[in-house]
């Protein structure tokens, strides 16, 4: 494991929307210098106790970011080299590490290597980076028929059993975590061969042993995509969803389940957990019942994992994605000049975020702990997660009416309201309705 990750809590931005970028790159526009707008939120990010600043896709695209023109280019609607360069030494000299996204299953329709493809056919030094099917009657001029990403026409699926391409992508990896990137997510990494990876991450992990790379996976193996690919970890989607769907349904055996399954995969890596990103409606507009925020907030940080914080969700943004064109607007907002100018509704979130990533820094410990329900019912659940000779107990009340839940040898509160009775392990602790409580040991 990379040392640095262990204490990691990320600030997730989407870079294209935070700025207001244009939908569409105008690619005979000027530069436009953005990426400065994201420095005026550094010292956000430090206070809200992050330690990493993990971007979205900063690399020349036709539209959302995820079509990719040019790799080794920001794009132009964000800014320029000198741009990156700046933003990651101001973001160094306050502690925080830089993740970038790597979109390396398929680029935009507009590639220069794919329109080489159209352009000269199968004559193109480029037709093997894509897995292509030429017509029986193709002539010059004829489009071959070319796999895409989900069936998006516009996402060309490249072919990473060429040796070529593989080569590529280790060359822009090992680009950008030279120019001062610290660490990367490959998107879509599910719908990459593990073996992939493999080729390439020895060489990059040589060079650059300190740098993170996770991948993008919403099911499958864990353990054995990681084993088989080289990868540091893995996105927890499964987390995610038993999380929320728990909190929605007050049934907390849903997530006792996940807890188990969860603790499995500490055999073999620490995943990222998260309560939103880029590609999922936002955790307060996800949960049916807005109390039960501060307890997913909770949960997020108390838990084994390493912590993304997806912008905006600190300060209880909300945001349905919709399955339409131009659907994920709405998860994709445009923050304001500075943070001074973030609306006062979301600075009881904002405190609590600080608080528990307070609690979660001076507890390292809390990165790869194993977790053990003592109490559960529907709407109740007492849990202890425990590493390196320490623990914290957590008790969590959904209910309208308090409730008393056992919590064997708690000790002092620090985090949450609740009232401690009794004595050693016979100890309860009285709950607020709506409430959750957080207990050293």
């Amino acid at each position: 494991m990379v040392d640095w990750v262990r204490h990691a809590i990320a600030w997730h931005v989407y870079p294209l929307g935070f700025v207001g970028a244009e939908a569409e790159n105008d690619r005979a526009a000027p530069v436009a210098h953005r990426l400065p707008r994201l420095e005026n939120y550094l010292d956000y990010a430090v206070e809200l106790g992050a330690s990493a600043l993990a971007l979205g896709p900063i690399f020349q695209s036709a539209t959302h970011g995820y079509d990719t023109l040019d790799y080794f280019a920001v794009d132009r609607r964000l800014g320029d080299d000198g741009d990156f360069d700046h933003l990651v030494h101001e973001a160094h000299a306050r502690g925080l590490k830089i993740i970038l996204d790597g979109v390396f299953n398929h680029v935009g329709r507009d590639h220069p290597f794919f329109r080489d493809v159209i352009e000269h056919s199968p004559k193109s030094d480029k037709a093997a980076w894509f897995r292509l099917t030429w017509p029986q009657d193709w002539r010059p001029g004829s489009e071959p028929q070319y796999e895409s990403f989900e069936g998006h026409d516009q996402l060309v699926a490249l072919n990473h059993d060429e040796p070529a391409v593989a080569e590529y992508v280790a060359s822009v990896m090992d680009h950008w975590l030279t120019r001062g990137a610290d660490g990367w997510r490959l998107d879509a990494a599910y719908a990459v061969s593990p073996a992939f990876w493999a080729k390439i991450l020895p060489g990059l992990r040589q060079k650059h042993p300190n740098a993170f790379i996770f991948g993008e996976v919403i099911h499958g193996d864990y353990p054995a995509i990681v084993r088989e690919s080289g990868l540091d970890s893995l996105t927890q989607y499964e987390l995610w969803k038993a999380l929320w769907s728990a909190l929605n349904d007050r049934n907390f055996f849903e997530l006792a389940w996940a807890l188990e399954r969860n603790d499995a995969l500490l055999d073999d890596f620490v995943p990222v957990a998260f309560l939103g990103n880029h590609d999922v409606t936002r955790i307060a507009s996800k949960l049916t019942d807005e109390r039960h925020l501060p307890h997913a907030v909770v949960l997020l940080f108390t838990l084994p994992g390493t912590p993304f914080v997806y912008y905006g969700d600190e300060q209880a943004f909300r945001g349905v994605k919709e399955d339409r064109i131009g659907g994920d607007d709405a998860i994709r907002p445009a923050f304001p000049e500075s943070s001074a100018e973030l609306s006062e509704l979301g600075a009881p979130i904002f405190r609590l975020h600080q608080e528990l990533i307070g609690l979660r820094r001076r507890h390292a410990w809390l990165h790869g702990a194993r977790v053990t329900v003592h109490h559960l019912e529907n709407s109740a659940l007492v849990y202890e997660s425990a590493a390196e000779g320490e623990k914290i107990l957590v008790a969590l009340n959904l209910q309208d009416a308090p409730a008393r839940l056992p919590v064997p040898a708690a000790r002092e509160r620090l985090a949450g309201e609740a009232t401690l009775e009794g004595d050693g392990a016979e100890r309860v602790a009285v709950v607020p309705g709506h409430g959750f409580a957080v207990f050293c040991c």
